[in-house]
């Protein structure tokens, strides 16, 4: 796999591959004497056709780095596998990013990033929380990848610390102490993974033709239970595995779920013992 799409890569008049040293003057912004590296050639008659070059901005490595935990796991994404896929050499992108540890934090940050944190003032509170919920549920299933990052991050990027306050304050203005605004929004965001990865036939490290298969076995395996003594699980062999025919219905309920409990929550105004110490 490449990662380098057509239009990403420049060659001079000889058809030779450019390299850095007749490119560090046209550098700019975050491009570096080290990321200005140029792109391997791509073996499509498209690439041959624009030749035109990338330059591995730090933006452009957290890019194709997301691409490469989507189509093949997060196990797979290393500094040097990802080198390998884009045509340059680790050095590129040690510039960047010292470890793994910190190109996984960069990922997460944009993954967080694509979280729409803009809700309408004007709306009520729970439609301001449920586009909060949708939108992230939208960025997770765009990104196979994205429920793991998010499950392994141990550092707060800028991104996710403007979805949350967002959150946080969506909740405030609804009534909720400040200990319960925190539970709901973890809640939240637990919910949003829950239903990706609950997805029937959800695994990034499986093929959609592998996945299809193992669908298929777990169907026939429940469908040839006893149904004397699993009527139920008989009967909803289909939808238990799989939901390719409405995949929408899956996410939609789960959402309509969270938030009719969070809203049944509200009128409780239930004081936890922290809010009490607190407000004593």
């Amino acid at each position: 796999m490449r990662l380098v799409g057509a239009g990403l890569q420049q060659r001079s008049a000889s058809g030779a591959v450019l390299r850095l040293g007749v490119l560090g003057a046209g550098c700019a912004g975050d491009c570096t004497a080290y990321s200005c590296q140029v792109m391997a050639p791509m073996q499509t008659a498209e690439a041959e056709r624009t030749g035109e070059r990338i330059r591995l901005s730090r933006s452009a490595v957290v890019k194709y780095a997301l691409q490469l935990a989507d189509a093949e796991g997060v196990e797979a994404l290393t500094i040097r596998r990802l080198a390998t896929e884009l045509g340059v050499t680790p050095m590129a992108l040690y510039w960047h990013f010292r470890n793994k540890d910190e190109l996984i934090a960069g990922v997460t940050n944009r993954i967080w990033a694509e979280i729409r944190s803009d809700v309408d003032p004007a709306a009520a509170w729970s439609d301001q929380l449920r586009g909060l919920l949708e939108s992230l549920v939208e960025v997770l299933r765009a990104h196979p990848s994205a429920s793991k990052m998010l499950l392994g991050a141990d550092k707060l990027g800028p991104s996710s610390l403007q979805v949350t306050e967002a959150a946080l304050q969506v909740l405030r203005s609804a009534g909720f102490s400040p200990t319960q605004a925190s539970e709901v929004a973890r809640s939240a965001l637990w919910t949003g993974m829950m239903l990706a990865m609950s997805e029937p036939g959800f695994d990034p490290g499986v093929a959609q033709t592998d996945r299809a298969e193992l669908l298929r076995r777990k169907q026939i395996e429940l469908a040839s239970l006893p149904p004397q003594k699993y009527p139920r699980l008989v009967e909803a062999a289909v939808p238990m595995t799989s939901c390719t025919d409405d995949p929408a219905f899956h996410y939609q309920f789960g959402v309509d779920l969270f938030i009719a409990g969070v809203q049944a929550m509200t009128p409780l105004r239930r004081v936890s013992p922290t809010d009490s110490r607190a407000g004593s």
